[in-house]
């Protein structure tokens, strides 16, 4: 199920949303052009590694690395494929567009990027001894998910549904939609991991999108708003 559209529209201009997502483009381009071992040097010292975290011991080799608390912000900026990337992508700005409407630019960026960390520390806390990067804004986007859940549940999402060889739109409510993604993340623990995603940042991400969203959105944003109906505002 891939969402393209939602139907909720937006009062401000998403700045900060438009800025990540540039950000991340930029550092992917960026790091597309490195070659060898000085991609492999790139991932491995501004990816988030749980055991540098858990294990202060542990040194790497080749570029110095930044410090693992820092790396975990750094990790968020970068994606380990066109694919991660700009699905990645899409789920911001489809859906972080709202939540920096709800919140204020200033308090979205920071709501982003505690997602972000609260999404590596998790995993780190579910395998502190492993050594393979982590990087990408899915736990950062996971936590925006957990707050659209819970601010705009009714507003409409329009999916890709594949059935057979072919995609077919639906409009779905958001909360079923991520209710559906959610489910996925929790599908994926149960069996042998062999994608290399980093699923219980996923929903690390997520519980600190809902555990965060009270303390972040305005005070005149409700919980689970009405219905969403097109209105004058962009979106």
């Amino acid at each position: 199920m891939i969402p393209i559209s939602d139907d909720n529209p937006t009062r401000l201009t998403p700045f900060v949303t438009g800025a990540l997502i540039l950000i991340c483009v930029a550092v992917y381009a960026w790091q597309f052009q490195l070659k060898g071992d000085a991609y492999g040097d790139f991932m491995l010292h501004y990816g988030f590694t749980p055991s540098t975290l858990m294990s202060p011991q542990f040194e790497a080799s080749g570029i110095p690395a930044v410090p693992a608390l820092v790396s975990i912000f750094t990790s968020i900026f970068l994606h380990g494929g066109l694919l991660h990337l700009a699905g990645n992508m899409l789920y911001l700005w489809i859906f972080g567009n709202n939540i920096e409407d709800a919140m204020g630019r200033v308090r979205f960026l920071v709501f982003f990027l505690l997602c972000g960390a609260v999404a590596a520390l998790t995993m780190a806390f579910m395998d502190p001894s492993s050594t393979a990067p982590m990087v990408g804004a899915s736990g950062a986007i996971s936590g925006i998910l957990g707050a659209y859940m819970l601010l705009y549940p009714r507003a409409k999402v329009t999916v890709l549904v594949p059935l057979l060889i072919i995609l077919y739109p639906f409009r779905l409510n958001a909360l079923w939609v991520v209710a559906v993604w959610f489910a996925m993340q929790l599908l994926a623990l149960t069996g042998p991991d062999t994608s290399g995603v980093a699923w219980w940042a996923h929903v690390g991400g997520f519980a600190a999108g809902i555990a965060l969203t009270p303390f972040f959105k305005s005070a005149v944003v409700p919980f689970f708003g009405p219905k969403i109906t097109r209105g004058p505002w962009s979106n």
